[in-house]
């Protein structure tokens, strides 16, 4: 269900977020041209809200162009928001460019607490194997960290992280190695 309430504070949460990680734009994404009494909605406190942040700058895409640019040019964006439904295909759309839900953390964040978790879920399939890619649980804790107060611990987290993968020595299968979860945890803490 979209409210208004429900649409002031995911907005608003997003400038925060740009005002306080120096992100420059907010991007609106929406479908207010076919489903006006909730997208609509959500696009007109958009942009109510975006007038409280005149140091951020605002624009808006439908949602169906916003799917086309990510691929084409994705970094043409800064901070997106959006409703849960579109949020959650642009998400996943999203992680394919970075390497897949393997290397996508998600987060929950609320009024009264937040939940930091890996996009693709348990994995069932693979537990027990030992060939799990954990960067997706580990990039989820150091936006924990970040959450907390700890960005700099978050940062010596994720540039460790960001160093192993690069270096492609002790890599998991599906980034095209041969290492075990465990041989790629240890390189990563390794680093640090």
């Amino acid at each position: 269900m979209v409210t208004r309430a429900g649409c002031e504070r995911i907005v608003r949460y997003a400038f925060e977020y740009a005002t306080t990680h120096n992100r420059r734009k907010v991007t609106l994404v929406h479908k207010a041209n076919i489903l006006k009494n909730t997208s609509g909605l959500f696009l007109d406190v958009g942009r109510q809200i975006a007038h409280e942040y005149s140091h951020i700058a605002c624009d808006d895409v439908i949602v169906d162009a916003m799917a086309m640019n990510l691929v084409l040019r994705p970094e043409r964006y800064d901070v997106i928001v959006t409703t849960n439904l579109f949020g959650d295909i642009l998400s996943d759309e999203i992680s394919g460019l970075v390497g897949g839900l393997g290397l996508a953390p998600g987060a929950n964040i609320g009024l009264n607490g937040a939940i930091f978790e890996a996009v693709h879920g348990t994995a069932p399939d693979i537990a027990g194997k030992g060939i799990a890619n954990p960067s997706s649980v580990i990039l989820a804790g150091c936006m924990l960290l970040e959450h907390v107060g700890q960005g700099e611990r978050a940062r010596r987290v994720r540039t460790a992280l960001e160093e192993t993968i690069r270096d492609r020595k002790t890599i998991t299968r599906d980034l095209g190695g041969t290492a075990s979860t465990d041989e790629f945890t240890d390189a990563i803490i390794a680093r640090l």
